[in-house]
């Protein structure tokens, strides 16, 4: 779908939505706002932020017009998928999600409350909408990438570091995204001549014990796939990358 025809689907969307300027900017609204970070993570305050001004902008201040019921999981997947239930409990007027895990967790506990999503890798692939100019159900919002970008993060490893023909690839199995992104770079592989390892990322220890255990062989790269505990672990896996010397694409 052609970028254009995308910015005038959410448009329109917009356009129903009960939070625009246009619908009693003196009625008392209210939104839920789901986040993987937790409220003190330097990659959370910043979205925050821009969310509030935007609806500033929009005619609409948290307290006067527009409530708005935060929940933030830490970067745990269990508290993800409780707060997701407590939101749509709630049934608000919409539910902006970050991130693919976050939408996919709202999506199992409500059909008909409207979601507004960002940051999702490929949603029509993840099952999130039935295709970008006809999104159907609840939900709609922009996209991060497509999988097929997930092949160019491998021809680039291989590029910035030609004797790599080992590649680690972090991502979230729980995650449908997760799975898409490997099993492109997986399809790949053999074409520039790179083995890949899958390595999961459950918890911190989980991620510094077979990145350390990856790194003993020699000719060893990184990718760091989408999500959420992606960004939850960004510090760590940096760490790691440097200290064991390893070429590194990060998306």
């Amino acid at each position: 779908m052609k970028r254009r025809e995308f910015i005038t689907l959410l448009g329109g969307a917009a356009a129903a939505w009960p939070l625009t300027a246009h619908a009693q900017p003196d009625a008392m609204r209210r939104i839920g706002f789901i986040l993987f970070l937790a409220a003190d993570d330097l990659e959370a305050k910043p979205r925050i932020a821009a969310f509030l001004q935007g609806l500033q902008q929009l005619g609409w201040s948290e307290g006067r017009n527009v409530r708005i019921d935060y929940r933030l999981a830490r970067g745990d997947a269990d508290v993800l998928r409780k707060q997701a239930a407590e939101l749509a409990a709630l049934a608000p007027d919409v539910i902006l999600t970050t991130g693919g895990l976050a939408t996919e967790r709202v999506l199992e506990a409500t059909r008909s409350v409207p979601i507004v999503f960002v940051i999702v890798p490929d949603p029509v692939g993840s099952g999130i909408v039935k295709s970008l100019s006809r999104p159907g159900g609840n939900a709609t919002g922009f996209t991060q990438f497509e999988y097929s970008l997930s092949a160019k993060w491998l021809e680039l490893l291989k590029e910035i570091a030609p004797t790599v023909t080992r590649a680690a690839i972090l991502r979230d199995a729980a995650f449908t995204a997760g799975i898409g992104q490997f099993a492109v770079i997986q399809s790949v592989a053999p074409t520039v001549g790179v083995e890949v390892i899958p390595i999961n990322m459950r918890d911190a220890s989980e991620i510094e014990r077979e990145v350390t255990d990856f790194a003993r062989v020699g000719n060893g790269g990184l990718i760091l796939t989408a999500s959420g505990l992606a960004t939850v672990h960004r510090n760590l896996i940096v760490t790691l990358a440097a200290r064991y010397k390893l070429p590194a694409i990060y998306t």
